[in-house]
């Protein structure tokens, strides 16, 4: 008998390390160099962790070799917590945070504690994968509200609530969101926080690139602004303190949560169910939070980031035919292809064609639950010699691609 996976994987895409990645390792270990702008991976481009914080993870690993508290330990909950009481989020407590393997663990297990066969999430599309992948792991379905790429890619509120329906439970946002890099307005997140309260939604918000913003963007945290919602926030240690490999995120319960004890034990128990967050990443948190870092000088005009962002959007929408949005923040550009210039039917071909000619990694839009074939995703964490070899070879691969 044929070993077969289990059939609810059978509608759980994650494209962006699908067949495209699979098709790249074999090009590597065929002896070809690949110039990768597919992950949002600091250390590989050289974007590595503060001294202080990874010597603090030195320091305690002899403490941290048996299981900690499911949740994770108390200094690093408890630093969690008051950051958040910094950004003006009430009435948090250590006992509000969950730490985890990265955000994608947490994800998985707030909807997994949530969700039964049938209930809906409202997840933007564009989105990160993750989210639409886990809802569908989890028995839920995703239904995916309309960003417009026309207004910067912000949410379309009217979209939003004629999305809702009597299954609809919860509502994700993304910001600053990831492919695209809006950063989203007050207005515009008090627009979806009403839509949750008026429908009595939990709100999920993913705001791991909070800090990472460009020409003056102003983050705005979701559960500072609704006090009166229960929110669930996500961070962790991947972009901002360029830890990714050390899988350490968090989340924060915050809101009214007498209504949602029930709920909160689920989430208690999946988390005792896998033991405990990995215990050496968890002694970077307090570290990383107390003041040692500061990412300002890569933001502003002069720091890599920002020259970076800049370098490449230039260079991106020289090329005839092809636009963008300028992120303000997070490490995306998240380019158009004007479907009268470029027939492009299926741009997950074009990629893997892409790959094949130029040896050029990147992301195509529909991994990201992008409807239109006319979208990809490229990191711009390499360094600007680079990304224009990247972008040079986008070009000339485009100037006479037909699908």
């Amino acid at each position: 008998m044929d070993l077969t996976q289990a059939s609810r994987l059978r509608n759980v895409r994650y494209d962006i390390r699908g067949p495209v990645l699979r098709r790249a390792r074999q090009l590597e270990a065929e002896g070809h160099r690949v110039i990768k702008l597919n992950l949002g991976n600091p250390a590989p481009f050289g974007l590595e962790a503060p001294e202080d914080v990874v010597r603090e993870v030195l320091l305690n690993l002899g403490e941290a070799q048996g299981y900690s508290d499911a949740r994770g330990i108390h200094p690093a909950r408890l630093a969690v917590a008051q950051a958040f009481e910094r950004r003006g989020v009430a009435d948090v407590g250590p006992d509000d945070v969950f730490l985890g393997n990265g955000v994608s663990e947490l994800i998985v297990m707030s909807l997994q504690a949530l969700l039964d066969t049938g209930d809906e999430v409202l997840i933007p599309s564009p989105d990160y994968p993750l989210w639409t992948g886990a809802v569908t792991l989890c028995g839920g379905r995703p239904v995916h509200y309309r960003c417009d790429e026309q207004d910067g890619w912000a949410p379309d509120l009217d979209d939003v609530a004629s999305s809702i329906t009597p299954n609809t439970r919860a509502m994700v946002i993304i910001n600053p969101n990831n492919p695209t890099g809006a950063v989203y307005s007050r207005a515009t997140l008090l627009g979806l926080l009403e839509i949750a309260r008026r429908h009595d939604l939990l709100v999920l918000t993913d705001e791991i690139y909070d800090q990472i913003l460009y020409e003056g963007a102003v983050h705005e945290s979701a559960a500072a602004l609704a006090p009166d919602l229960l929110v669930l926030t996500l961070g962790g240690l991947s972009k901002t303190y360029r830890l990714a490999g050390y899988r350490s995120g968090w989340l924060v319960v915050s809101g009214p949560r007498q209504h949602a004890a029930d709920y909160l034990d689920g989430l208690e128990l999946l988390a005792n169910m896998r033991l405990c967050p990995n215990v050496p990443a968890q002694h970077a948190i307090q570290a990383a939070l107390g003041g040692l870092v500061d990412i300002t000088h890569l933001l502003e005009p002069g720091g890599r980031l920002r020259d970076q962002r800049d370098h490449a959007w230039q260079q991106l929408t020289a090329i005839p035919g092809v636009s963008c949005v300028q992120p303000a923040g997070a490490l995306y550009l998240f380019p158009r292809f004007d479907p009268a210039v470029y027939k492009i039917t299926d741009d997950e071909q074009m990629v893997i064609d892409l790959l094949e000619r130029e040896h050029v990694l990147l992301s195509h839009g529909t991994g990201f639950n992008l409807p239109t074939t006319d979208h990809l995703r490229m990191v711009f964490l390499a360094s600007v010699p680079v990304l224009d070899d990247a972008i040079g070879r986008l070009a000339s691969f485009l100037a006479d691609y037909h699908q």
